[in-house]
């Protein structure tokens, strides 16, 4: 049985193309993110922080609400239908925003916007379009996609405002909107066969268990209030550095911009640490402990220019690492069958992150100042630190997945059996009715002794 190391053209094709899908999702989250604040004390009703903080979170909230039955709906009526809906809702939720001379206005468009929650279905047509053993690499590319976004958006916000306004980004994301309908018309191959896939989606029947786990429960707590600080520091932020600096919103890039950079490089041997040497635990402690350290920062550093300059630095810094690192601690700590399902519970909790922190930014910012929303802030990264210091260690493993033909339930039991005797393995599983095997490896061997498993693997999938 032999494995193309490379995705083939229509593999790329299909998930860089799904990946811009993606990325507009977030795009329309993030670019509006450092100037919104200040734009909405313009509008009607807007001089309440507790509705900019609704009109933040609405998105948020509609996607906790959708993205599963959008995900289950796509199976039963098919991914592109669904990704389909979901880009004319946003397209029309960012016209609605646009429009908007009043903050009410403005939160019905955003709800709208969150309601086209078509991540899940985005990944679960990358898995139809993608072998098993590109899989992987297939969701990576995505990830980075979410990563590039944010960073983008905080530069290219302020520099669009400059030029096109808050509601001019609004009309662009909707007609970004529209062209990625016809990307994914005309550049999205159509899946031969539609699946559900154990590790691509959220299996509802499986949601119970992923919530009693404990471990997992850790790191959702985490993602949701990382997510829940980052929105509630943009109602205050904006306004602190205009204050402070002098410095219009439309110029808020030249600070976002060497920030960015500079905690990317920071962030750079934190990551190589924690996932070449196996040492993730302190890392991400020490990530966290840094980001409760960024948000005292910020409520002592108000005042000051160049502290909140720092603190954003600080900030950053702990961000990127976290942000980098949860994703790939669900993955190491779900169980092999389950880990659609717990990536489906963990971008649920961020979701409900935004929303929440928004919201009550908002609210702590129009009726107890600035200080109340970093104490807020700080209060969750505390619980965080606690949570994460009685973490298990996760195991240094890489997952890998292997096509097999349809097995009967003796020759399933018995070469997952055999697979996980052999040298290297910490997990498999065999699920038959998607014909894929999912094993996780030792990442801590010789380069030589993982290859070594991979074909002992391949020779026994040859061998039923």
């Amino acid at each position: 049985m032999q494995i193309s190391e490379k995705m083939t053209r229509t593999e790329l094709r299909a998930t860089m193309s799904l990946a811009s899908i993606y990325g507009l999702r977030m795009l329309g989250m993030f670019l509006i993110l450092p100037i919104f604040a200040i734009y909405a004390e313009t509008l009607e009703g807007g001089q309440d922080h507790t509705l900019i903080g609704w009109a933040l979170g609405a998105y948020g909230l509609m996607q906790v609400l959708l993205q599963l039955p959008f995900g289950i709906a796509s199976d039963k009526f098919g991914r592109k239908k669904m990704i389909y809906l979901g880009l004319v809702l946003f397209a029309v939720g960012s016209a609605v925003a646009a429009t908007g001379t009043n903050i009410i206005t403005v939160i019905i468009g955003r709800a709208i916007q969150g309601a086209g929650a078509i991540s899940a279905v985005v990944t679960a047509l990358v898995a139809d379009l993608t072998r098993e053993e590109h899989r992987t690499k297939a969701m990576a590319m995505i990830g980075s996609t979410i990563a590039l976004t944010f960073a983008l958006s905080l530069v290219a916000g302020p520099v669009l405002n400059k030029f096109i306004g808050v509601p001019g980004i609004f009309w662009l994301t909707a007609a970004l909107s529209v062209m990625a309908i016809f990307v994914v018309k005309f550049a999205v191959p159509q899946p031969l066969h539609s699946h559900f896939h154990s590790d691509a989606e959220t299996a509802p029947g499986k949601v119970k268990e992923v919530l009693r786990d404990t471990q997992l429960l850790r790191l959702n707590f985490g993602t949701f209030s990382l997510h829940a600080a980052q929105m509630a520091m943009f109602i205050v932020v904006p306004f602190a550095l205009k204050k402070t600096g002098a410095l219009s919103e439309d110029h808020h890039w030249q600070i976002y911009l060497p920030v960015l950079l500079a905690s990317f490089v920071l962030m750079l041997p934190a990551i190589i640490v924690g996932e070449k040497r196996a040492k993730l635990k302190p890392v991400f402690i020490a990530a966290v402990a840094l980001m409760l350290t960024a948000q005292i920062l910020f409520s002592i550093s108000m005042n000051n220019f160049w502290a909140i300059v720092a603190s954003l630095l600080v900030y950053f810094t702990a961000f990127n690492i976290l942000e980098a690192s949860l994703p790939s601690l669900i993955s190491k700590m779900a169980p092999v069958a389950s880990k659609g399902t717990a990536i489906g519970v963990h971008n649920t909790a961020q979701s409900f992150g935004m929303f929440l922190g928004a919201t009550a930014g908002g609210y702590l910012s129009q009726h107890h100042g600035y200080m109340a929303v970093f104490a807020f802030c700080a209060t969750l990264m505390a619980v965080w630190l606690i949570l994460s210091m009685g973490m298990k260690t996760p195991p240094s493993v890489k997952t890998k997945m292997y096509h097999v033909r349809d097995l009967d339930k003796h020759t399933t039991d018995k070469l997952e059996s055999q697979v996980k005797q052999l040298a290297g393995i910490f997990d498999a599983s065999l699920i038959a009715q998607e014909n894929v095997l999912i094993v996780k490896i030792d990442n801590q061997r010789a380069a030589a002794q993982q290859a070594e498993t991979e074909q002992a693997i391949l020779k026994l999938i040859e061998q039923i």
